[in-house]
């Protein structure tokens, strides 16, 4: 990076090196975990703070948006502050709002310390993975970002378990509670092991137009997402406000970045037709990954009758396969076309998607799980490859604007594709449970068979109601998964438009 000294002192060795390099990951797995640990949680949240199952989601995307807000200008801290001493301001500002939401008493309250938990965690991976590259010796640099990538592998995995049993067994809030500890610890610990090792200081010029640019155009847009459903869309004079602000606010940002010496997001990359093609299909993909593993666990929960443990064992297995083939597809690239590696992998979860199309209500915990197992499979010949392709299309000194603006709109998709997802899997469930109450040929005759099992008639038609509402979601839910496989099979083939890549990039540098 830029903001690494002329002279950088020696790398660290042994006792130090591995214990700085165990607070690094730890610190980077703590940071993923925090995007899904949550997920299987916002049934307890939403039914604690009076909101919807939807709004609770407000949860998730609130984080992912705020998180990916910060990332263009990690580079631009690192040079004015150094890199270790951002990585313990972060750490430092994860914990205390960590802290705040778990002692949040409002909905509201939560989302404005999940946002700030957001801007304080973002700087926080590129840094780790920055200081791990920075401590290792050069010929051990694969080991730290073997290491680095394992953390970002598998905390998505961790994230649903831990929600769930924490959730199920002790109150909510302790899903923050324990990131107390570990920020604190980890924050002091590598402060004071790394900071004779920080990286240079200088005074660089910040773009505070187009960081503020940026700011209204996706929080205008974020906002708009998640509160359409609640204020009936584009018949509600705030949600055209919102949209609006939206649209003004990213044509200004596209045309002052496009003109500033010193853009905060170097949107000239996209000239590079690698690039372009790359992140669409990191977008794409990415975007349709995490909104189906928003809504496996929310459907489970309020539908199918599942704890949110239950629901976190159901959607862990993805990570079984996804570890064993990290190393595998690392090792493939350079020796196959990479465009075909992220092709088969694409098209392989698309499959799955489209095999969980077609669920019906009496499925069991392994008609759940085993889909999810197979995905894991898919999992590293998307994003190890995706990445690679996308940061060699650029020149060299262009390539950590290139990963952090990667890692901005791998970040916004997910939020974005959540809320979406989320609305449209409600309001398909409401149109779909309108059309079959309709369809019911004789619906008295099955209450007075119901109220002849021993039923109230209030019982037997609260019963019929759930069977209904059941169904409706179950169609809806599958509807979701049908879309998601559409993505994917787009995705899978426009990646054939990209050139094949001359030069190859590291693996995980787009991270």
């Amino acid at each position: 990076m830029s903001s690494q000294a002329h002279v950088p002192p020696a790398p660290l060795t042994g006792v130090t090196l591995y214990t700085a390099a165990l607070f690094l990951g730890l610190a980077n797995f703590m940071v993923v975990l925090d995007t899904t640990i949550a997920n299987v949680s916002v049934p307890h949240i939403a039914g604690a703070l009076a909101v919807s199952p939807s709004q609770g989601t407000w949860v998730i995307t609130s984080y992912s948006v705020a998180e990916a807000i910060t990332v263009p200008l990690t580079g631009w801290l690192a040079q004015r502050f150094g890199a270790v001493r951002v990585f313990a301001f972060g750490m430092a500002g994860f914990g205390l709002f960590s802290m705040l939401c778990g002692l949040a008493p409002s909905f509201g309250l939560l989302v404005a310390f999940r946002v700030a938990q957001g801007l304080c965690g973002g700087p926080i991976m590129p840094m780790s993975q920055t200081l791990l590259l920075h401590i290792f010796p050069k010929d051990k640099g694969p080991q730290a970002l073997g290491l680095w990538s394992m953390t970002t592998v598998v905390a998505p995995i961790a994230g649903p378990i831990l929600g769930g049993l924490i959730s199920d067994n002790m109150h909510w809030s302790w899903i923050f509670y324990i990131n107390i500890p570990v920020a604190a610890v980890v924050g002091v610990v590598a402060y004071r092991t790394l900071i004779a090792h920080d990286t240079a200081i200088r005074r660089v010029p910040v773009d505070y137009v187009g960081l503020m640019l940026l700011v209204v155009w996706v929080g205008a847009m974020q906002i708009m997402l998640d509160k359409g459903k609640e204020l009936d869309w584009f018949s509600s004079p705030t949600i055209v406000i919102l949209a609006i602000v939206a649209a003004i606010g990213f044509v200004a940002f596209l045309i002052w970045e496009l003109t500033s010496d010193n853009p905060i997001v170097n949107l000239r990359v996209f000239r590079h037709r690698g690039f372009v093609v790359g992140v669409a299909v990191l977008s794409l993909t990415f975007g349709a990954f995490f909104a189906s593993v928003v809504l496996i666990p929310l459907w489970l929960q309020t539908t199918m009758g599942y704890t949110a443990t239950w629901a976190g064992y159901a959607g862990c297995l993805n990570g079984v396969l996804a570890v064993i083939m990290s190393p595998i597809v690392a090792r493939l690239i350079g020796k196959f076309d990479i465009r075909a590696l992220v092709s088969f992998g694409v098209f392989w979860m698309a499959g799955v998607a489209f095999w969980r199309a077609f669920f019906t209500t009496d499925v069991t915990f392994w008609d759940i799980a085993l889909p999810q197992f197979v995905l894991g499979f898919a999992m590293p010949f998307f994003f190890i490859p995706t990445t690679s392709l996308s940061l060699s299309a650029v020149l060299p000194e262009e390539t950590a604007a290139a990963a952090g603006l990667q890692n901005f709109l791998r970040t916004t998709s997910a939020a974005f594709a959540t809320s979406i997802m989320t609305t449209a899997w409600d309001n398909t469930a409401s149109a779909k449970r309108s059309v079959m109450a309709g369809a019911l040929g004789d619906a008295q005759h099955t209450l007075d068979s119901l109220t002849a099992h021993g039923l109230s008639p209030d019982q037997a038609l609260r019963q019929l109601e759930g069977m209904v509402q059941v169904q409706a979601v179950m169609i809806s839910t599958n509807a979701m998964f049908m879309v998601t496989a559409g993505v994917f099979a787009v995705a899978a083939s426009i990646i054939w438009i990209a050139p094949k890549p001359i030069r190859v990039a590291a693996p995980g540098g787009g991270h």
